[in-house]
């Protein structure tokens, strides 16, 4: 096997191999992810926006727990 060239000098790591990525996923899935795709790019800001409200809620949620526990 031949061995790949350095590329930070006789210490340094080596270049990086090219690898070849094939897709892997569900067909029933495959339309899930195209809705959730165009739904993301027409409303994205209001995603983005419920998301970090969840998010709020959630730490809020647990700090309650916490402290009745």
């Amino acid at each position: 096997m031949a061995e790949r060239p350095r590329i930070f000098g006789k210490f340094g790591g080596s270049a990086p191999a090219a690898v070849a990525t094939v897709a892997v996923g569900s067909t029933r899935t495959g339309g899930a992810v195209a809705r959730i795709r165009s739904a993301l790019a027409s409303h994205g800001a209001l995603a983005l926006k419920v998301l970090v409200v969840l998010w709020v809620v959630a730490v809020l949620a647990s700090v309650f727990f916490v402290m009745k526990a």
